[in-house]
């Protein structure tokens, strides 16, 4: 199975400037690819007989063909890899399957996140080496904040963020399946909390919502100076400040939710061998507008990918309820379905007066509380 360890780098001074040199040439690099390849297109569509259409192989012959005397100084691999990403970009952007996918773009120097990958970096000596282009004399191993994991790197994607660098190093290791239990649960996701059959996850600690509060002061105070100074707003140091400061929030505040999710769905695919969860168009739930930051923030879509390739992974058996299974309006006891005025909406039942979060079976009589009620009537689904 394929991994990937992200970790902070630690760069002397003439390694920044090359990792800077190769991360604006990433960029040239894509956003002439992407400009020769709408050429391609608009000459095709004009004359189909004369004019080949663009593909990756096309836009890589041009590129390489009419290099520029300066480009030889850098990775040639930057290059190649651009136009295979691009390429990759295109596809997804025309499959049907992937309704999402944008229309590939230009690359901006501004930015808050650059980037660029190489698949012939090496680990000597608990150290990453780059390839070294021609004609470079000083050229050094870059160690790591933390130990590496891996003796070999498939692709390093090797990135800047609030002026720190660090590399995402895809592996190889094989996977070792889980010892069986016996045992199965069911997970219910709502806004800050995930329920399951031992209890509940917070995924909004208390420290996460300070966290949100700064990240809210400081757009504001961006905002602010845009509103009254316009363009010339992001020039000032100030602003820059600022701006350094939201993003190092924003870091924080990822880290911490990747941290709670990874170690909560390990847990559940060491202890448990049948994990039920609900099949949620998350996308269109946060259409609606109707706490649609909070979904945002509880990672539902997250959670799910994490979890499914953790299952794959150590041979445990993720079932996705359907769409339009009724786990909130099912009764978990005797099975009576609300519809209609009898529903449970997130203002609770205004003909029966109940609350939001209370479930109450009009049929049995039956008492508990929603979310839990929701986690029984998932853990039917399992065999």
């Amino acid at each position: 199975m394929i991994k990937t360890q992200v970790v902070e780098l630690r760069p002397n001074k003439i390694m920044q400037r090359e990792l800077e040199r190769l991360c604006n040439y990433r960029r040239y690099c894509w956003n002439l690819a992407l400009a020769t390849w709408q050429d391609m297109y608009e000459a095709w569509t004009l004359d189909k007989d004369n004019n080949p259409s663009p593909n990756e192989h096309r836009v890589w012959d041009e590129l390489v063909n009419n290099k520029a005397d300066w480009q030889f100084a850098l990775s040639a691999r930057c290059l190649q890899l651009a136009v295979k990403d691009l390429a990759n970009a295109w596809k997804n952007f025309f499959d049907k399957t992937q309704p999402d996918w944008g229309k590939p773009h230009f690359k901006s120097k501004k930015a808050p996140r650059q980037g660029f990958k190489t698949d012939r970096a090496k680990i000597i000596n608990g150290k990453l080496r780059l390839d070294k282009p021609r004609g470079i004399k000083s050229w050094f191993d870059i160690p790591a904040y933390e130990a590496l994991k891996m003796e070999e790197v498939k692709i390093a994607s090797i990135f800047r963020e609030r002026g720190h660098y660090y590399a995402a190093l895809s592996y190889e290791e094989e996977a070792g399946l889980k010892a069986k239990t016996g045992k199965k649960t069911a997970i219910d996701v709502n806004v800050g909390h995930f329920n399951y059959t031992e209890g509940k996850i917070n995924v909004l600690p208390a420290k996460l919502q300070k966290l949100y509060k700064r990240i809210k002061h400081y757009q504001r105070v961006l905002s602010k100076k845009r509103r009254v100074n316009g363009k010339s707003a992001s020039q000032s140091n100030n602003y820059l400040q600022v701006r350094t400061k939201l993003q190092r929030d924003y870091r924080k505040a990822a880290n911490i939710q990747n941290d709670l999710l990874q170690k909560f769905t390990t847990e559940h695919v060491n202890n448990y061998d049948q994990i039920v969860i609900e099949d949620l168009n998350v996308k269109q739930m946060m259409m609606t507008h109707v706490a649609s930051k909070g979904m945002q923030r509880s990672l539902f879509g997250k959670f799910r990918q994490v979890l499914t390739y953790k299952c794959e992974w150590y041979g445990k058996e993720l079932i996705l309820a359907d769409k339009t299974y009724p786990s909130t309006q099912r009764c978990a006891n005797c099975g009576y379905v609300k519809t209609g005025a009898d529903k449970i909406t997130l203002q609770g039942n205004k003909k029966h007066g109940t609350k939001h979060n209370e479930y109450i079976c009009y049929e049995c009589g039956y008492s508990n509380d929603r979310d839990d009620n929701a986690v029984l009537n998932l853990l039917a689904l399992t065999k």
